[in-house]
C-alpha cells in the first residue's frame, strides 16, 4: 500500500508546481495589461494613408446638393476633414471640441457627413451648430472607404498639396488637438 501513496504525493506536488507557475504567468500577463492600459497610443493603428495623396472625390455639399466639391477644389491651403454622422453618439461628444477649434480659424474645417440622411444631418447641425466651412455628403459611404474610414468620428489633416499628414480615429478632445494635431499643423504651415 505504500507505493500508491508515494505516487499520489508526487502528482500532488507536481500539480501544485504547475498550478503555481500558471498562476504566476497569469499575474504577469495581467500586470502587462495594466501597464499597457496607461499607454495613450495603445489603440493607435498607423494609417497607410499618412504621407500619401488624399483620395480623389467629387461629393455634393449638404446645404446645396446641386453643387459638388472635389479633392482638387480643396488644394491650395491645408484643411481638417472631420467625418461625422447625426447617428453617431461620439460625434455629439466631439462636436463642441471641433466647434471651438473651428472658431480659431487656424485652418479650414470641412465636414464629411457619412452614411446619413439629409434631413437628419441638417437638423443635427441646426441643433448643435455648424462649425464647418462646408459639409460634404457621402450618403452611401463608398468614398469613405478610400479614406479608410471604419467608424465615425475620424479626422484627417490634409496639407495644401493634398497630402494626408495626420489621422485620428475617435472623438477629438482638447488634449488630442494640443498634443497631436497642433504640432503637426505647425509643421504643415512651415512647409507652405
Amino acid at each position: 500500500m505504500s507505493p500508491p501513496i508515494v505516487k499520489s504525493k508526487k502528482w500532488f506536488w507536481a500539480a501544485i508546481v504547475v498550478g503555481g507557475l500558471f498562476f504566476l504567468a497569469l499575474v504577469a500577463l495581467m500586470l502587462y495589461g495594466v501597464i499597457r492600459s496607461g499607454d495613450a497610443d495603445r489603440d493607435v493603428l498607423p494609417s497607410p494613408l499618412i504621407g500619401k495623396p488624399a483620395p480623389e472625390f467629387d461629393l455634393p455639399i449638404l446645404h446645396d446638393d446641386t453643387l459638388s466639391i472635389s479633392d482638387a477644389d480643396l488644394r491650395g491651403a491645408p484643411y481638417l476633414l472631420n467625418v461625422w454622422g447625426s447617428w453617431c453618439p461620439s460625434c455629439r461628444v466631439e462636436h463642441p471640441v471641433i466647434t471651438r477649434f473651428a472658431e480659431t480659424k487656424r485652418i479650414r474645417v470641412i465636414g464629411y457627413n457619412w452614411k446619413d440622411e439629409h434631413d437628419d444631418a441638417m437638423r443635427w447641425l441646426e441643433q448643435f451648430g455648424n462649425p464647418y466651412l462646408l459639409v460634404l455628403v457621402d450618403q452611401d459611404g463608398r468614398k469613405a472607404l478610400d479614406w479608410g474610414v471604419a467608424a465615425a468620428p475620424e479626422t484627417f489633416l490634409v496639407d495644401s498639396s493634398g497630402i494626408i499628414r495626420w489621422k485620428f480615429s475617435g472623438p477629438l478632445t482638447d488634449e488630442v488637438i494640443h498634443a497631436q494635431l497642433l504640432p503637426i499643423l505647425e509643421q504643415v504651415e512651415r512647409m507652405q
